[in-house]
């Protein structure tokens, strides 16, 4: 097998007094949607923000395409064709949907410099981000404006999308509108890694999963496999799929 487009090995992360991750080791295949899961509290979200530099490891390793970037700032992350969607979306609420997007497309200073080809390709994943292209961000639903941080995180080709929750508080028809959405990305070879609490939301979606408890991955392997053994589930997660 290739190796793995990004890997953490042994990553600790302390934040303040507090020490989250505990030797956190994961592997993100190239291609593949790799799924974060386990309990709240386990460590997930701090995971996501130490792969991206915005809180610093205090040991352990993290290579990105075989590049150690566990010291780099995220800036610098950001600039290797990683982009980062966390769970609060950071969407800028007084900004239009066009404004949001333009911020993200680095080779652009107006809406007609964005590659259109690109654009199109975004409307027909989220029809809601055209729809509402000239509305301020602000101002639309919680499922809108989640298709608006994917679609700006994806509005140049990235290497890598790291989501945080994306189907968080969505209603069923919005959630099935981003499985679809991830479905086409991977397909498009982006490699993704998701952290997610909706089950069906990852059992239609993941190649491969990793599940944290107590700040460190407990279990890592296919999806299909975690999705098929009832009692693993009921050991890992406290449920089944």
């Amino acid at each position: 097998m290739s190796a793995p487009l990004l890997k953490l090995s042994g990553v600790h992360t302390h934040i303040g007094a507090y020490h989250i991750l505990h030797g956190v080791d994961l592997a993100v295949p190239r291609g593949q949607l790799t799924l974060l899961l386990g309990r709240n509290g386990a460590g997930k979200t701090t995971t996501l923000r130490t792969i991206m530099g915005l809180w610093r490891a205090s040991a352990g390793t993290i290579t990105f395409g075989g590049q150690g970037i566990a010291a780099w700032e995220t800036p610098r992350i950001a600039q290797q064709g990683i982009a980062y969607v966390p769970e609060n979306m950071g969407i800028f609420a007084d900004l239009t949907v066009k404004e949001n997007l333009l911020l993200a497309a680095r080779g652009a200073r107006t809406a007609a410099q964005m590659d259109s080809a690109r654009l199109e390709w975004i409307f027909r994943l989220f029809p809601a981000v055209e729809k509402f292209w000239n509305h301020p961000a602000g101002k639309l639903s919680g499922g809108q404006k989640q298709m608006v941080a994917v679609a700006r995180a994806i509005v140049e080709p990235r290497e890598l999308l790291i989501v945080d929750e994306p189907s968080k508080g969505l209603a069923p028809a919005i959630v099935n509108n981003m499985i679809d959405a991830f479905a086409q990305l991977k397909a498009s070879g982006t490699t993704i890694l998701l952290v997610e609490q909706n089950l069906h939301f990852a059992q239609r979606l993941g190649d491969q999963v990793a599940v944290m408890d107590n700040g460190v991955v407990v279990h890592a392997g296919p999806m299909a496999a975690l999705a098929e053994d009832e009692a693993l589930q009921q050991s890992l997660l406290g449920l089944s799929l």
